[in-house]
């Protein structure tokens, strides 16, 4: 996998260079004609192909290019345009008109530019940082064409006007930026904008279950698709509500799928859950989830199948690694949570708990490819 700063290189040189395929037209800058308060607590939605992304437009950062972009959001401009230009898990670019023209690809990059003067800030092109794509060696040429950092982006910092931020569907973007490219960097196969709305500022939703009842909960199974085939788990809110919702809502961003059994303890414990083992990085959203969870200890007795979370020395340190135990292990009761069972697939446990190591960990990846949700 690359390494960040690999990744902020390579986005950064390839900005450069699509930036300067661009011809602009000088026109009169455009200037904001609605006051700061009436644009103030708005936000851009992006209906794609690929998912809802939402982003907080920063009008106190660039008022004129906040403008700009409702009013063109509002003429229809963003609706049916695709996102041309990419790096994998780096960047996205999109917002050029001409791309409407799927039969046109040599013009994708040109348009949407020269109607916008920069407006420098302190913002930072941190993850989810959207800002005004200009040509090379013009700050004044900004226009509808946009970049989404999909991770921190500090060499574009004090170079280009940002004048939104992604609120929700990080995810979504950085799935467009594994679009295929050509040799260049265009994209191969079409993400379109479906269409492109301002509305008001609205919070975001509670994160999921965190509302749902100790019952509701308890409807849920978790499937773990491995290498090794599949294993299903009943959970326990009832024992454990707070390491349920925290486990449910972990699946249920897509956080463990590509992790790997990291840990396995012939005759004690099979783990996974650990971040730094998964085969794709996490996206900021995902990050976002990663919490401490209290301890909630019960009378379960650690034995053959019980699913439990993996913690520090510290009681409440348990974040998102788990184990499987594969004998009775009593040393384990009261010391860590209990939260689940295996109901099927022991046999798939068994195998992973066969699984040649190197001290406590497989000389060969064993994979956790999927956890799938199902409710009874």
């Amino acid at each position: 996998m690359a390494s960040p700063s690999f990744i902020r290189y390579v986005a950064w040189t390839f900005v450069v260079w699509a930036m300067g395929t661009a011809h602009v037209v000088a026109q009169e800058p455009f200037v904001a004609t609605l006051p700061v308060e009436e644009m103030r607590e708005k936000q851009l939605v992006f209906e794609t192909t690929e998912g809802t992304v939402v982003i907080d437009l920063l009008v106190d950062a660039a008022p004129n290019h906040v403008g700009l972009i409702m009013q063109q959001t509002a003429e229809g401009v963003f609706d049916g345009t695709s996102f041309h230009r990419m790096v994998l898990r780096g960047i996205v670019q999109g917002g050029d008109p001409n791309t409407k023209d799927a039969s046109a690809p040599n013009q994708f990059g040109r348009g949407g530019l020269g109607l916008v003067a920069a407006e420098p800030s302190d913002e930072t092109h941190s993850a989810g940082t959207v800002s005004a794509i200009t040509a090379a060696g013009d700050p004044n040429s900004g226009g509808t064409q946009f970049l989404v950092c999909v991770v921190d982006q500090p060499g574009l910092d004090g170079q280009y006007t940002i004048w939104g931020r992604v609120a929700e569907g990080l995810p979504v973007i950085a799935r467009i930026s594994e679009t295929p490219v050509d040799a260049n960097g265009n994209a191969t196969e079409r993400v379109e904008i479906l269409t492109a709305t301002v509305r008001d500022w609205a919070p975001l939703p509670p994160p999921s279950f965190t509302t749902e009842t100790v019952e509701e909960l308890a409807s849920y199974h978790a499937v773990l698709e491995t290498d090794a085939g599949a294993i299903t788990i009943e959970l326990f809110p009832e024992r454990a509500p707070q390491h349920v919702r925290n486990f449910l809502r972990l699946a249920d961003a897509g956080f463990y799928d590509g992790m790997a059994f990291h840990r396995v303890v012939a005759g004690f414990v099979i783990q996974t859950g650990f971040p730094p083992t998964r085969s794709t990085p996490l996206s900021e959203e995902q990050r976002t989830l990663i919490q401490n969870v209290p301890l909630e200890l019960s009378e379960t007795p650690h034995v053959k199948g019980i699913v439990s979370m993996a913690r520090g020395d510290e009681a409440d340190s348990a974040q998102t690694s788990f184990f499987i135990v594969t004998d009775t292990s009593p040393e384990l009761d009261g010391v860590y949570s209990a939260f689940g069972r295996v109901v099927s697939g022991i046999e798939a446990v068994e195998q992973i708990e066969q699984a040649e190591t190197n001290g406590e960990e497989p000389v060969n990846r064993v994979e956790l490819r999927q956890v799938r949700l199902m409710s009874r």
